[in-house]
């Protein structure tokens, strides 16, 4: 299927990450609704934290006088910190108000903070590193796929010399802390340029010729109408050397998890199937995995709504394919009592199971790409 070896796992400082891997979105140091036990019960590897939050909340002093990301939330596996450039994205291209993007980084100050805060690249990796993650994400400026030509080649060239600046951190950082190839948190790079291929590629072989242990996918994954961008998610995957790992950032619904792997990426990472499972949109395989067959998206995978009438007596449980302790001890119409309730019980059972839904794709994918895979 690929042109070169297919890397079957990163090692990291934490232990061995098998692809592919979906982490779940834990912002602020917390997947919601579930705890440390509950993640490596479903089957999770690694979780997603978000440094852009973080640092506001609770704070670096907080998380340095409490041990690191790994002491703060109890997760013993490996963690990666984005950076903050999709919230910069996100908080800054939509309202102005709210900061500005320079040469130099961001300058924001979110509603109701009561002081602004300056994020350059250089602070991005220092904070990362000082939260003793196991993947620090270079400080990128994302953009959307349908912004002029003119504003994506600023966004390029800025990622561009903010990868090389974060990078220039990174290795000051390492010969300070004496990082060695086991010890040392891994450094990946992202890939903007919105829908225009010539940028992607500009981008692409700028930050090859950089020097990361990874990269990702910049920029919203789907087009105006939520259609998943598969022609340039593929074009960038085909980009960087198959020895590199490539993360899908953003990208969490099943369907497109399946095709993204399907091109090549190995990591994917989104907040979608947690709160679905809050709000009551649980996901069911419609028949037994050894049966999916995944170029044919449409047809093993459904969508499950606790609050219909008709699981208010149901015996059930949510899948009879899925193994997880929701599906083992408790029936729909319990589920469904616990909704209506508006208990907290639900929103923990709930995302449990559509945890290890998730682990159970990412289990399946594994054996249909990379089973016979390997870096020689």
């Amino acid at each position: 299927m690929y042109d070169e070896p297919v890397p079957t796992s990163l090692h990291l400082p934490t232990g061995d990450l098998n692809f592919p891997a979906y982490l779940p979105d834990a912002t602020y140091g917390v997947v919601r609704s579930v705890d440390s036990r509950d993640l490596s019960n479903c089957g999770l590897q690694a979780v997603m934290m978000n440094s852009f939050h973080l640092m506001q909340r609770p704070g670096s002093l907080t998380i340095h006088s409490l041990g690191g990301l790994h002491k703060l939330s109890g997760w013993n596996g490996p963690i990666f910190t984005d950076s903050g450039g999709f919230q910069a994205y996100s908080l800054i291209r939509q309202d102005p108000k709210f900061g500005v993007i320079q040469e130099r980084g961001l300058s924001f100050q979110p509603e109701g903070a009561k002081r602004k805060f300056l994020l350059t690249p250089e602070k991005s990796v220092q904070l990362q590193a000082s939260y003793a993650t196991d993947v620090i994400i270079c400080l990128d400026d994302c953009t959307h796929v349908d912004t002029g030509f003119e504003e994506q080649r600023r966004a390029v060239r800025r990622t561009i010399d903010w990868a090389a600046r974060s990078k220039q951190e990174y290795l000051r950082i390492a010969n300070q802390k004496g990082w060695d190839e086991d010890t040392r948190p891994r450094l990946f790079a992202v890939i903007q340029g919105g829908g225009d291929e010539d940028l992607r590629r500009e981008c692409a072989e700028a930050l090859l010729q950089i020097g990361f242990d990874g990269f990702g996918f910049g920029g919203w994954p789907l087009d105006s109408e939520g259609r998943l961008l598969t022609d340039i998610l593929t074009l960038t995957r085909n980009l960087v050397p198959r020895r590199f790992p490539m993360h899908a950032l953003g990208v969490g619904h099943p369907q497109n998890v399946s095709a993204c792997c399907a091109m090549g990426y190995d990591l994917f990472d989104s907040a979608m199937p947690t709160r679905d499972a809050r709000h009551a949109r649980l996901y069911t395989f419609s028949k037994p995995l050894a049966q999916i067959q995944l170029d044919q998206p449409e047809s093993w995978m459904r969508y499950l709504y606790i609050n219909d009438e008709r699981y208010m007596r149901a015996s059930d449980p949510v899948s009879p394919y899925c193994d997880c302790h929701t599906c083992r001890n408790y029936s729909l119409g319990y589920l469904r009592h616990l909704f209506k309730l508006n208990d907290t019980l639900f929103q923990r059972l709930a995302t449990i199971h559509n945890l290890r839904f998730m682990t159970q794709l990412t289990g399946l994918l594994r054996e249909r790409y990379y089973a016979t895979s390997a870096i020689g």
